[in-house]
């Protein structure tokens, strides 16, 4: 119940400062290179539904080379190891999140879609089925073997990302992808065979409950770095 709370906290926390700052330029930024036509997919003279794909699909990518880089540069890596310290792994892991690193990621996103001329439609699907794929993958739900086969062919299955929030680095610095899986496929970053049941869950050093509340985590890329 305290590590939902603390989640939760952090969730709401988010939100308000989020929602206030980069939500509308993020809105903005779409109209105006619709309006303006500015932007590379506004270059071309390809379908509706093609820009659509596309949009879908860079983003995706650009989220996983992100999230890469959120591992390799230790800078990023104070914040984004509030995600990681999380002791255990459910659907109120999805948004346990460092409003730094949410910020710096609002500023590139909305730099994207300022350099792809994406439209509101293509972001606002994007970032919905992020939201889904999140929390299904860090829900820790155990599906179907035959399920869970065919569907990491291209996409990311719980048992594929609770092997990313694994203790051991090694199994940490992979399967970064977040709707695609294809991304740690072509590029090497994905790793299958490690035992569920042997996961241990955390960042090391960080194992104490009572020094992983709300206030511990705003100030913890602030502290010295654990790798």
């Amino acid at each position: 119940m305290k590590r939902w709370l603390n989640n939760m906290g952090i969730t709401i926390f988010n939100s308000l400062i989020l929602k206030l700052l980069f939500a509308s330029i993020l809105v903005q930024t779409c109209l105006y290179v619709t309006d303006k036509q500015i932007g590379v997919l506004n270059l071309t003279a390809v379908p509706y539904w093609a820009k659509t794909l596309v949009t879908f699909v860079f983003m995706d990518f650009m989220l996983y080379v992100w999230h890469l880089l959120n591992h390799e540069m230790p800078f990023l890596w104070r914040f984004h190891r509030v995600h990681h310290t999380d002791l255990n792994m459910d659907v109120s892991s999805a948004t346990r999140f460092h409003i730094g690193e949410l910020a710096i990621s609002a500023v590139i996103k909305i730099s994207l879609v300022f350099f792809l001329g994406a439209d509101m439609f293509g972001v606002l699907l994007f970032e919905t089925l992020l939201v889904f794929t999140a929390q299904f993958h860090h829900s820790g739900l155990t599906v179907p073997q035959w399920f869970e086969k065919i569907f990491w062919i291209l996409f990311v299955p719980p048992s594929m990302h609770r092997i990313h929030h694994s203790v051991v680095i090694k199994q940490r610095d992979s399967n970064y992808g977040t709707i695609f899986s294809i991304w740690d496929r072509i590029l090497g970053t994905l790793i299958t065979d490690v035992d569920q049941d042997r996961i241990r869950i955390g960042v090391g050093g960080h194992y104490e409950p009572a020094k992983l509340n709300f206030h511990h985590l705003l100030v913890m890329p602030f502290t010295a770095p654990v790798k």
